[in-house]
């Protein structure tokens, strides 16, 4: 007969008695402790990032002088509910060469003072009022909602923003997004860039001191032009404001606006205003996108008007796009404040310095699925309005996924122009382990 925990003590002390023995009470077991979950979430990524180009005919690919290399580690650390529902979040990033530039490379893609560096990439609170969420600090910015200051990826590891930002949902279907931006670090290329150099990173200035010359092309540098770790004001102390509007009210239409504002803008007395739409559209599978927009101040030489086209679809396995876009040759172009790329959908791997102004540009491109991975290719033809500037770029890429967390990407881009006369050939290899 099977006998309770209960009643096999009582049978065993009453066997004791008879015995002459004693007995102490048996103690029942305890429960094993139960480990609290952490309200902290950990994720990060190591990436290792080699590029190295023949710079026009000038040297030779994969010779030290022509390449760079770059290690990096970041790690993040999120808490959506650190005390009354306040949050934080916090990312910090860093490079080494793993002594790489003795032998097999020059330089690096990516810096932060010097070959071998860190910085804190992101530090910020969060908090959320029913449908309003605010945040505060240094923080990424997405291209969909801050098209003239966003975070890009294609380098290391992406610039940042200090920013105070507040999302609203009030309205249905609609999201409202107001920012005040006041400084940022700069993502920018190590091997090459437009010209002379970088200006401070007062807001723009780089835009109208050098990208109104698409002829300056990418020249050959070595530079500080990625320093990571410097962290310059937006605007002065004033800041630049935004304001984004996204709404999907009609089905498969996507409406999003944004509008920026720069009081005193380069201490020139004046405002810079700067309007932003873009409509996309999905039918099937297909989708229709359109862009367009300016930049407005009294105290630059010339506004600057871009507007831009782009269908893109999925047929029997293949993702194909065609793009066109239209930049005047205003004073600032279209541009990215912490970075190279613009929000025009004929932004490729390299294009940014001739498609920022004065050009009509064209882009076809495709990927499909190969191999284990994605095999993609593009083509893309810009032609100077009035400077006479042309350019033609194609890009060749493969990424797949070597194991679970890591990537490899293999990337070739061409870039020829009228000005040159041997084109620049661009390899770039990247693998990314996120954990």
């Amino acid at each position: 007969m099977k006998l309770t925990q209960l009643s096999l003590v009582a049978a065993i002390a009453v066997s004791s008695a008879f015995a002459g023995g004693d007995i102490a009470p048996v103690e029942p077991a305890a429960p094993a402790p139960v480990a609290e979950k952490s309200s902290w979430e950990f994720n990060g990524q190591a990436v290792v990032y080699y590029q190295t180009i023949d710079a026009y005919g000038g040297s030779d690919l994969f010779k030290q002088g022509s390449s760079v290399a770059d290690a990096g580690l970041q790690l993040k650390a999120v808490n959506k509910d650190l005390i009354g529902g306040l949050g934080a979040g916090i990312t910090v990033n860093g490079l080494t060469t793993l002594g790489l530039e003795h032998s097999i490379v020059s330089n690096v893609m990516q810096t932060a003072n010097g070959l071998k560096g860190g910085w804190i990439a992101e530090a910020y609170l969060t908090y959320g009022i029913g449908n309003t969420s605010l945040k505060g600090g240094r923080m990424t910015l997405p291209t969909g909602l801050s098209p003239f200051a966003h975070s890009e990826n294609w380098n290391v590891f992406e610039n940042t923003y200090d920013a105070a930002l507040v999302v609203n949902t009030d309205i249905t279907n609609t999201v409202l997004v107001g920012a005040w931006v006041y400084a940022n670090n700069t993502n920018g290329y190590n091997q090459f860039h437009d010209g002379a150099g970088p200006a401070a990173h007062n807001f723009l200035k780089t835009a109208v001191g050098i990208h109104n010359s698409p002829a300056n092309g990418m020249g050959f540098i070595g530079g500080e032009y990625a320093n990571m770790a410097d962290f310059g004001n937006t605007n002065g102390d004033k800041g630049v404001f935004m304001l984004t509007a996204q709404n999907t009210s009609i089905e498969n239409l996507t409406l999003t606006g944004s509008y920026y504002y720069a009081d005193d803008f380069l201490g020139l007395g004046d405002a810079l205003n700067i309007w932003w739409l873009d409509a996309k559209y999905k039918f099937s599978n297909v989708e229709i996108a359109l862009q367009g927009g300016q930049t407005i101040d009294s105290a630059l030489p010339k506004d600057t008007t871009a507007f831009g086209a782009k269908i893109s679809g999925s047929f029997s396995g293949v993702n194909a796009y065609l793009a066109y876009s239209n930049v005047d040759d205003g004073t600032t172009g279209v541009f990215n404040v912490g970075g190279q790329q613009t929000p025009l959908y004929t932004q490729m791997i390299i294009n940014e310095g001739a498609i920022r102004t004065d050009n009509d540009t064209f882009v076809i491109g495709a990927n499909t699925q190969l191999l284990g991975g994605t095999f993609g290719a593009g083509y893309g033809t810009t032609s100077g309005d009035k400077s006479g500037y042309d350019y033609d770029e194609i890009d060749v890429y493969y990424t797949t996924d070597l194991f679970e967390g890591g990537n490899i990407l293999v990337g070739y881009v061409n870039m020829d122009d009228n000005v040159r006369a041997d084109a620049n050939n661009v390899i770039r290899i990247v693998g990314r382990y996120s954990f």
